[in-house]
């Protein structure tokens, strides 16, 4: 793999033994996805399958271990800190950069926010975020098929985010959990972005 310092069996020999196995398959599913959604949208599609495999490294991680590894050597917002299930992303892209020897610096910023995302992504990084949340090898319900039909539209990358920033929000007011500020941020500039096209 171009964008790796090891080979693509030594990278799945890590991730399998790293991973839970549905953390696994999930990953090989966000790979594929990623790449076909690279293709559609005229991106880089080998990065893309790459940045899919590494998306979740961390995941399996502790809690513990994750805050180790961001209080010794990275810097989040505290805001990020509000819920732990999103503390992997940045820990898999710095595991991608020391443990993988990635340093392609958008396939880097891809994994960092695939959870939560940022205003104004790339396409890239756009497609990485979507993949995560609909491959099909692990994903599977009725509001995923809306966000996949939403990508066959025109502005379909925009569409799809939305679509899942408004789930996810939903989600959240119904579990009575925090919403991170950067969630309601991303989800006006989207609007905005769609209603002006």
């Amino acid at each position: 793999m171009d964008y790796t310092k090891i080979s693509s069996s030594d990278l799945l020999k890590w991730l399998q033994e790293n991973l839970c196995e549905e953390r696994y398959i999930h990953s090989l599913g966000t790979a594929e996805c990623a790449r076909d959604l690279a293709e559609k949208f005229g991106e880089n599609s080998e990065k893309a399958y790459v940045a899919g495999l590494l998306h979740d490294c961390a995941k399996c991680f502790s809690n513990e271990k994750l805050l180790e590894i961001i209080d010794q050597n990275l810097e989040i917002e505290e805001v990020e800190r509000m819920n732990p299930k999103t503390l992997h992303a940045p820990v898999s892209a710095y595991v991608a950069e020391q443990e993988f020897g990635v340093d392609d610096e958008e396939l880097l910023s891809a994994i960092r926010w695939h959870t939560l995302g940022k205003l104004d992504m790339t396409n890239f990084e756009k497609i990485i975020f979507l993949a995560d949340k609909v491959e099909p090898r692990t994903r599977c319900n009725k509001c995923l098929d809306e966000i996949r039909a939403c990508l066959n539209e025109t502005d379909g990358l925009n569409k799809a985010m939305l679509k899942c920033y408004k789930e996810t929000i939903k989600s959240l007011v119904n579990r009575d959990l925090k919403i991170c500020p950067v969630t309601i941020d991303i989800y006006n500039y989207l609007e905005d972005l769609i209603n002006v096209n």
